[in-house]
């Protein structure tokens, strides 16, 4: 009698079942056209919508997801990420938007209307706060923008006018890049060089201890942009800022990109150089890795052939700098140079050491080992050419030419080309 029953509801439940396949397809097509907009709001409303995070069940050390959705934008391509697990949240820099996600891809928040050039992101562990490297080249004008992170709580937030971002001018940065703008000073007949040590503004960025001390305060690092020029000798370095934040409050202002203000500390607490030949616009990552305690750095390569153009450096967190001459400069100028960290690729005319990695586009340390190395490119959303992302979780393994593992491969949907850039 009960067997009888069972199939008098399946006889009747069937074609019901076969009436809603054409729905469902309708949906799971519309699903996958909004997908890569990271808009969930309408998608969500689909019947039987998996969210990112089911659909990539497996999980990272410490329960974070192997893969992030950052969304597509119609902007430059993404720039870094910072992740604040306290706050299940992750921040992308797409160059003139700056987007806050969840851990499941999740749109939480914006900041729009950025006319510069936002690059690299990372996190201020003690306050919770998002910093970016921010330029004006036109305006000569250079700066540490200061997201709070928790007040991006909304799509569209304005960055001069919402209340969300200060930022601090570094006047480093600002005469280097101005330098031999004029020939004031230089002996007769001598052609002044611009751009000192080929700068071309800032974009790698991170928190870590002082170069030498392991174990003291987090100061923030910036890293300069290099001009790609092949024809100088005087841009084989990589240029590091380091500075003590706290107490920046007296020098942040509200950004006001129609009269750059100039802000900021006379000059930085340290400046370092690591001899790695010229890149094609010098450090586009820069993280700190408590791991290992190295600096890593990702960048474009560069295309000058006496060196091995490799695409990630690695500084010795615990060697101090020392005093020496910055090769290349006039007058056999001195300055202090960091020492690049042992293992990976060896040049032997160069001695320089590195890796052929991904990572310029994104590269995040979460301190035990792993990483989210980011990847991006241009889709098609409804005819409009957009930029996405998707951070992928990795493991550091030191190995050669490329140093990490991947956790577990990305979904197919998402997975973008990662190397060549």
């Amino acid at each position: 009698m009960r067997r009888n029953a069972a199939a008098v509801v399946v006889a009747a439940v069937l074609p019901l079942v076969a009436a809603l396949a054409p729905v469902n397809a309708l949906a799971q097509s519309a699903r996958d056209a909004l997908a890569p907009l990271g808009v969930g709001v309408l998608a969500d409303t689909l019947p039987g919508r998996p969210s990112r995070a089911d659909a990539s069940p497996r999980r990272g050390p410490g329960e974070l997801p192997a893969v992030i959705y950052g969304g597509a934008w119609p902007t430059s391509h993404v720039q870094g990420i910072a992740v604040d697990r306290r706050r299940g949240s992750v921040y992308w820099s797409f160059t003139e938007v700056l987007v806050r996600t969840d851990l499941a891809g999740r749109v939480l928040g914006t900041v729009t209307g950025i006319t510069g050039h936002l690059g690299d992101l990372d996190l201020d562990r003690r306050d919770g706060r998002v910093y970016g490297s921010l330029e004006y080249r036109d305006a000569g004008a250079f700066y540490v923008a200061i997201f709070d992170g928790a007040r991006i709580d909304r799509v569209g937030i304005d960055a001069q006018t919402g209340g969300v971002l200060t930022t601090v001018h570094l006047r480093d940065v600002a005469e280097d890049f101005a330098a031999g703008a004029g020939a004031a000073g230089l002996p007769a007949g001598v052609v002044p060089r611009r751009h000192r040590y080929g700068a071309s503004g800032v974009d790698g960025i991170s928190f870590g201890p002082p170069l030498g001390d392991p174990d003291g305060p987090d100061v923030l690092m910036v890293a300069y942009g290099v001009y790609p020029d092949t024809r100088r000798r005087d841009n084989d370095h990589q240029v590091l800022l380091a500075f003590d934040v706290r107490g920046w409050q007296r020098f942040a202002r509200p950004l006001d990109q129609r009269h750059p203000h100039r802000s900021g500390p006379r000059t930085a607490d340290d400046k370092v150089f690591v001899r790695t030949g010229n890149t094609a616009f010098g450090v586009q990552n820069l993280e700190y890795d408590r791991h290992t305690g190295r600096w890593l750095m990702a960048v474009y390569p560069g295309g000058k052939r006496a060196w091995p153009n490799y695409s990630l450096y690695a500084v010795d967190g615990a060697t101090p700098p020392r005093r020496g001459v910055v090769r290349g400069q006039p007058a056999g100028e001195t300055g202090r140079l960091a020492t690049l960290a042992g293992g990976g690729l060896s040049d032997r005319r160069t001695g320089v050491r590195g890796w052929v990695s991904p990572g310029s586009r994104g590269l995040e340390s979460l301190g035990d080992g792993s990483f989210y190395l980011v990847t991006g490119g241009w889709i098609v959303v409804d005819g409009q050419r957009r930029q996405d992302a998707t951070a992928t979780l990795h493991r550091w393994t030191g190995g050669t030419p490329m140093p990490f593992d991947r956790v577990s491969p990305a979904p197919a949907a998402t997975a973008r080309p990662s190397y060549p850039l």
